[in-house]
């Protein structure tokens, strides 16, 4: 199955960033080549962008407390197994632990390091990183393996709490809608939401479907019209029903 998930507000799509750059960031790094250790820099430097709200680990513990609190209120619950209860506690507080030990701002440690961040300004110019602009990164290149995967751990690491803490967070979200199959008339489909409050939206296909789903929703209602690849590289809407799976998801 793919599938596509749509963000209801600013905190979920900052949420999702995050988790598609650590994603990326995780399949670059565990590479050799200096080119892939060369988009790991690039893409923690997207990462430090996206985190660099200054209410984001603040938020981050503020909705793991609120969901530990959640989750202990379903303790001696018979239909609630209490192991699988207490592992999830047990993670959200290590998590919790692990951010609220970030000292200062998130990625200041990198904003501090004038090498990375002469790095970061070239890169915002096409080309800028040549070897006749950043000798020195050029050198840094042409380091063994190792040493770089060195390095860019030492990098990235200390930004883990915030990846963490993002999972668990989406993890949590994911889980806590139920599934829906639906036939889509025409490619079309909308579902009001009567005042229910969701925060994401899950729209789930077989792989091998030649179908999109192009989302839009609000308070009120969610939209949903298919489109499919004609002859050239540009999806138009789809007059075919359509079967996939929904799921409303809020925390």
């Amino acid at each position: 199955m793919i599938t596509y998930e749509y963000p209801f507000n600013e905190r979920i799509r900052t949420l999702l960033r995050l988790e598609d750059l650590f994603d990326r960031a995780r399949c670059f790094l565990a590479r050799q080549d200096a080119q892939d250790h060369h988009i790991a820099l690039l893409t923690m430097f997207e990462i430090l962008e996206v985190s660099s709200r200054a209410d984001l680990k603040s938020d981050l513990l503020q909705e793991l407390e609120r969901q530990k609190q959640v989750l202990l209120s379903f303790r001696n619950n018979p239909e609630i197994s209490e192991e699988v209860l207490n592992q999830v506690i047990a993670e959200i507080e290590h998590c919790s632990s692990a951010l609220f030990g970030m000292a200062g701002k998130v990625g200041q440690y990198l904003r501090e390091n004038e090498w990375l961040m002469s790095i970061k300004q070239r890169t915002g110019i096409p080309g800028g990183v040549c070897e006749f602009d950043l000798p020195s990164y050029h050198y840094w290149l042409h380091r063994d393996s190792g040493s770089r995967a060195f390095d860019l751990h030492g990098w990235i690491n200390p930004l883990h709490p915030i990846r963490d803490a993002a999972a668990i967070i989406l993890r949590l979200l994911r889980e806590s809608g139920k599934p829906a199959k639906i036939t889509a008339q025409q490619g079309v489909f909308q579902q009001m939401l009567a005042g229910r409050v969701v925060q994401m939206v899950r729209i789930r296909l077989p792989v091998d479907s030649q179908f999109i789903p192009e989302i839009s929703a609000n308070k009120y209602a969610v939209n949903i019209r298919f489109a499919v690849f004609g002859d050239d590289p540009r999806p138009h809407s789809s007059n075919a029903d359509v079967e996939f799976e929904i799921t409303l998801c809020n925390l």
